[in-house]
């Protein structure tokens, strides 16, 4: 799908310095560092929910341990 993506003109300047010294089109980076950002989310939202998952299995253990 087709999307304008209009910048302020000092992100736009470190936008195409990024692209040149990469030897890609802006377009590409920018494609680039959506899918980063979109696979760091989702790792962090999967071990976001490992952490909860693991706090709720051993509450009493952590509990024990408080009191210890």
């Amino acid at each position: 799908m087709a999307m304008t993506l209009r910048l302020p003109a000092e992100l736009d300047a470190a936008l195409e310095a990024a692209a040149e010294q990469q030897r890609v089109s802006k377009q590409s980076y920018v494609i680039g560092a959506v899918e980063r950002a979109l696979r760091q989310e989702d790792k962090t939202a999967r071990v976001l929910a490992s952490l909860d998952e693991t706090s709720e299995r051993y509450a009493g253990l952590i509990k024990r341990l408080e009191d210890a």
